[in-house]
């Protein structure tokens, strides 16, 4: 095996590499699912969900079918600097979200991310109370579910200026004076939302339920597609004991879940951004999941409810939760639970992509620019792996002086593969080559390409962000395809440092490497393809010193 055929088969390999990358993302393993009960989703005469035994269930005869739009009571909506939410006060249901410091792209600054969204993606926050059923007593009466009707003392409220606490409180009065009120509770600043049913029993009995919280979320084939073809995660979530799972809608089709811990979150998740039900971690909590064909549209529901509280007669109790729908955003989602932060999912190369990400950001605070995080970035992964490159271009300078030799001894042993091949590596001992020496460059690359390019496909940090001139939004593919030109460029001359293939079909494939691999790279993110331009610069120039000093010596 002659000396060139390690670039070639690295190079494919790299290729492979990306591909199965691409795979592995939209078909990767289903986690285990813990069976639950195998009674089915049901719907009652109304059109409303009634979910497995066990579940919290949408009491019949509570409200009445939805409207066309698919909203039923009053409209409440809440405004603050980070959220704009509509809430409805049937059931107290959180119909939709909007994020107004997050545009939906640098052309529509005006126009921002919507999440929940109810009119759209069957997308709603939902949450309530259970009351255990005592005979003599209409459960229905004592406890207010997603479906019940409470009253509002206004319908828009919006957090002032200087004020930092903005509080939204619903009322339902049920029977034998018991009164919940259901309080939403904003912060300046913050898209974590706290969320209290508060029950005050003005009754002769002892009130005893629990809470439960739960996501609907409409079926979705798949998610949006990203550079590269991968596709974005859209699905469920959750963590228990310590073990981050995904649920695909898929996996929710096939089984119902049915776990008790304590703690965890259960979340739906889509590119960048997520929805989540946080209990009070201290506290045992059940998860449970079904799907509700409503209205004619499949909705997929991830829950969790809360242990039995029992409040005494004249007595108040609340339970609480917080819910938090908002962007990924890495330091804020792990200050909130734990195992929150790993929504930002990068898959089997987390082990460096997360070394990756929290090294830009202490560049990043730095410099305040994340453009030039990634050159800095690059600069100091390529001065931790300078002497392994060293030895590498070392090796391959080696080759190029001895490359004449190859070339004859490639005419004379035409006829005679063993004997040319046993003559190379004669010539390879003597002048100490190292023949697969050359592949260390590649072998280190392609784990750093890789984990910098789930930084840039994941990391809500990055998105939108601005380097310099046309650079607006280093996350998605350059609009002028210059990047991706000059790094095809630098490959090409990068070649020519390197000692020339000795078979003519290795020849013939390497010369459309740097095309292949140009087209390629028009597609990615702008901010990897500037990783990858800055280090075949300093490749270029860290070879092209050891091929002076020891080619022209030679």
């Amino acid at each position: 095996m002659d000396s060139q055929r390690p670039f070639l088969y690295l190079t494919l390999l790299f290729m492979l590499f990306l591909i199965w990358t691409t795979w592995q993302q939209d078909h990767a393993p289903k986690p285990p699912v813990s069976a639950a009960s195998s009674t089915p989703a049901m719907v009652n005469s109304a059109g409303q969900e009634v979910p497995a035994q066990g579940m919290p269930t949408a009491l019949p005869g509570q409200a009445a079918p939805l409207a066309a739009n698919g909203i039923v009571g009053q409209t409440v909506t809440v405004r603050t600097d980070t959220l704009v939410l509509k809430i409805n006060t049937r059931g107290g249901e959180i119909l939709e979200t909007d994020l107004p410091t997050y545009p939906i792209s640098l052309d529509t600054p005006d126009k921002p991310v919507k999440i929940l969204d109810l009119n759209g993606r069957n997308y709603v926050a939902q949450s309530g109370l259970q009351h255990q059923v005592i005979e003599g007593l209409d459960a229905k009466a004592l406890a207010p579910d997603h479906l019940a009707t409470y009253t509002a003392a206004q319908t828009d409220y919006t957090l002032a200026n200087g004020q930092d606490e903005l509080v939204v409180p619903l009322t339902w009065q049920g029977a034998n004076g018991i009164t919940i009120t259901k309080r939403f509770v904003f912060k300046r600043g913050s898209f974590l939302v706290n969320v209290e049913h508060e029950v005050n029993n003005q009754s002769t009995n002892i009130w005893s339920g629990t809470e439960y919280r739960q996501l609907k979320h409409g079926y979705t084939s798949a998610g949006g597609s990203l550079l590269g073809g991968v596709q974005a995660y859209v699905g469920g979530a959750y963590f228990h004991e310590g073990k981050y799972t995904k649920l695909s809608f898929s996996d929710l089709d096939e089984k119902q879940v049915n776990e008790t811990v304590n703690g965890g979150w259960v979340a739906m998740q889509e590119h960048y951004f997520i929805s989540a039900w946080i209990p009070q971690q201290d506290q045992e909590t059940q998860y449970y999941s079904m799907v509700v064909p409503s209205q004619g549209v499949k909705g997929y529901v991830l829950g969790m409810r809360s242990a039995v509280q029992q409040i005494a007669p004249g007595a108040s109790g609340v339970f609480k939760s917080g819910f938090y729908v908002g962007p990924k955003d890495q330091d804020t989602l792990a200050g909130i639970a734990a195992g929150l932060d790993l929504t930002v999912d990068y898959g089997i190369f987390a082990f460096i992509s997360k070394p990756i990400f929290w090294l830009m950001q202490q560049i990043h605070n730095v410099v305040g620019n994340w453009g030039w995080t990634i050159i800095f970035l690059t600069v100091l992964i390529k001065l931790a792996f300078f002497y392994p490159s060293a030895m590498s271009y070392k090796s391959m300078a080696k080759m190029k002086a001895v490359s004449p030799k190859l070339k004859e001894l490639n005419e004379r042993y035409a006829d005679d593969p063993q004997g040319k091949q046993k003559a190379m590596m004669e010539i390879y001992r003597k002048e100490k080559i190292n023949p697969l020496g050359g592949c260390l460059p590649m072998i280190i690359q392609i784990p750093v390409f890789m984990g910098l390019y789930w930084v840039l496909l994941e990391s809500v940090e990055l998105r939108q962000a601005p380097w310099l001139l046309w650079y607006k939004d280093l996350s998605i593919m350059d609009p002028w395809y210059v990047l991706p030109l000059i790094m095809g460029a630098s490959m090409y001359l990068q070649q020519k440092l390197n000692p020339p293939q000795v078979d003519p079909m290795q020849q013939k494939i390497f010369q459309f490497m740097p095309i292949i691999f140009t087209v390629m790279f028009l597609f990615f993110p702008a901010g990897l393809v500037l990783y990858w331009v800055v280090n075949n610069i300093l490749s270029m120039a860290q070879q092209w010193y050891i091929n002076k000093k020891i080619v022209g010596h030679a």
